[in-house]
Parts: C-alpha cells; sequence; structure tokens
C-alpha cells in the first residue's frame, strides 16, 4: 500500500506565542478492509425493512470526527489558496463561529457547515497534501462551497487517493465491523464484548455523546469518561467501536457521500454510493440533539446539503490503492 506523508498532525496550532490546541494527532485514519481483499456485508441488516447486499473496497476512514482545530488549519491554508467557504464552521455546538481554535475546545467536533463545506474541504485537505482532490464538476476541481449547482451535480473519483466523505455503504460497515464480526445493525456502533460479539446490556451513553447523557457537543472520543467541567477529559479518552472509531454513536451527524433514497442491488464491480440525483443527502451516526433520537448502526437521516447546524459533522476517508 502506498503511503503519503500528512502535514496535518495537530500538534499545536501556534498563533505568535500562544498555542490554541492541545496537543492530539487528529487525522489518524484507520484500515477498515485489509489491502486487496473485499468484504461483502447486508446494508440495514437486521434492521431495516428495505436492504441490499453491498461489497465494501479497501479503504480508510478517520477514527475521529473532523475537529475544529483540523478544520480551522486546512480552513485558513484552502482560503489563502483560492478556496471559498459559505459557512466558517464553529468550535463544537456552543464555540464560536470561524474563531481561532481555543485550547481544549479546538478538539471539539467542527459544526455547522453543509455538506458543501464538507466536500470542498476534503478536496482542500488533499490539496495541501500533494494528492489529486476527489470531487470534481466537469473535470474542474470543486473549490467553491457557494457554487451549489456544481457540487450537486460533484463527481467524485472513488479510486483516487484524494481524501473525501465516506459513501454510506463504507459508513455502515465501519460502524459494524469488529475484530471477530459484524454487529447487527439494530445496535449502536460499540455496543460489543471483549471478544467483538453483540452485547445489547452495554449502555449507549457508555459508547456516544447521545440525548440521555449531552446538552451539546463534547471532546471528541470521550464518550463513557467520567470527568468534572474543571477537568475535561483527553480526546480519545473514552470507548471505541470494534475497529477503534470513537463517535461512531452521538456527538455529531456525520455526513456520507450518498443521495439519500431505498437502498437498491448493485451490480459486480460498481462501486455503491448511491442514486446519481436526489434532494437529501444522508447522514448517519446519530447525536447529542434531540433531533436525533435513533442511534442504532443502521439508522438513517437526510437532509439539504445546504443545511448547516451545530449537530452536523463529519469524518473523512480515502480509498485505499490495490
Amino acid at each position: 500500500m502506498k503511503k503519503h506523508a500528512v502535514c496535518l498532525v495537530l500538534l499545536g496550532i501556534a498563533f505568535g506565542s500562544r498555542v490554541f490546541c492541545q496537543e492530539f494527532n487528529a487525522l489518524d485514519m484507520v484500515t477498515v478492509v485489509p489491502a486487496r481483499k473485499t468484504s461483502e456485508y447486508v446494508i440495514g441488516g437486521d434492521y431495516q425493512s428495505v436492504t441490499s447486499r453491498r461489497v465494501v473496497e479497501p479503504f480508510e476512514i478517520n477514527r475521529y470526527e473532523t475537529t475544529y482545530g483540523l478544520w480551522y488549519k486546512v480552513r485558513i491554508w484552502a482560503e489563502e489558496h483560492g478556496y471559498k467557504f459559505k459557512n466558517p464552521g464553529q468550535e463544537g455546538s456552543k464555540g464560536l463561529r470561524g474563531k481561532k481554535p481555543g485550547e481544549i475546545s479546538c478538539n471539539e467536533p467542527v459544526t455547522n457547515i453543509s455538506w458543501y463545506d464538507a466536500i470542498i474541504w476534503c478536496n482542500a485537505l488533499s490539496e495541501m497534501n500533494g494528492l489529486t482532490p476527489c470531487y470534481t464538476f466537469r473535470d474542474k476541481v470543486l473549490r467553491n462551497s457557494n457554487d451549489s449547482a456544481s457540487c450537486d451535480l460533484a463527481v467524485c473519483n472513488f479510486s483516487g487517493e484524494g481524501y473525501r466523505l465516506p459513501s454510506e455503504s463504507e459508513w455502515e460497515y465501519a460502524a459494524r465491523k469488529t475484530k471477530s464480526s459484524m454487529q447487527k445493525g439494530s445496535l449502536s456502533s460499540g455496543q460489543i464484548n471483549s471478544r467483538g460479539k453483540d452485547d445489547s446490556s452495554l449502555p449507549v451513553t457508555e459508547i456516544g455523546w447521545i440525548m440521555e447523557n449531552a446538552a451539546e457537543t463534547h471532546i471528541v472520543g470521550t464518550a463513557g469518561t467520567p470527568f468534572t467541567p474543571s477537568a475535561p477529559p483527553a480526546p480519545a479518552s473514552g470507548n471505541p467501536n470494534g475497529l477503534g472509531l470513537f463517535d461512531m454513536t452521538g456527538n455529531v451527524l456525520e455526513f456520507c457521500w450518498d443521495w439519500f433514497d431505498d437502498y437498491r442491488d448493485v451490480e459486480p464491480g460498481v462501486i455503491p454510493c448511491g442514486p446519481a440525483i436526489g434532494s437529501e443527502r444522508v447522514m448517519r451516526g446519530a447525536s447529542w440533539h434531540s433531533y436525533t433520537l435513533f442511534y442504532a448502526c443502521s439508522d438513517r437521516y437526510s437532509y439539504d446539503p445546504n443545511e448547516a447546524y451545530d449537530y452536523f459533522g463529519f469524518r473523512i476517508a480515502r480509498t485505499l490503492s490495490k
């Protein structure tokens, strides 16, 4: 597998003599499917009334939801290189909008960004790291989230090595896969025992920031960690899912690439990434907000790609070289 140097390991974002971000590697890509192998599963299995068999090719997905600190660093670079964003992003659900990251709250997920903002940011992250951006329209790299018409007609190069949003099939696979098996779609991501088997007795509040245990976003990877407001936990100190991914249940809803539609069978060799056109994009994973009550691995949400709220966020993925 070909590796690329990643220049965005957050070891603090400095402005003058002050460091605004607690030490933390916010860009930590996890291999979800072993290289040179494919994996087949039933999307929506054990839960949805309409399901479909899917084959997932090797890919990587970030261990964490995109933090505001990482978002901010890339956005500033992007705007200096011709990119434009309709929404500057917000530091968690209660932080400042578009401002310099705080020392601790920079590790809250970025919120109040739209699907359009997310794909443009992915292109910028790719270009910043010397990779070819995935999202284009008429063979032109997309760099402006205000151009919603072009973004709606965007093409994603799933065979490229740039950063992108996960497809819905990739997202659910990553949410349900463990080292030993696949979780049922009716359980939340991470409801497993020490052997990676389903464990419905594990409270969802131990693995995710949801409406029952949160009134706002939290630092990524801290669900299940006891703490007091005066001593917030460190990132990644909470409970991950079976693949070591944090916040696949709760904290913020996460954008996927796909237009929302009923699942349909896919021909062999065709990448399962939803219909070519639609009106709403898929979101997954639930959040802290009361508008996202359902948090099973196979639960689906959909929103207009222009909408941006304080419970919207995303995590990034990449295709692995064959």
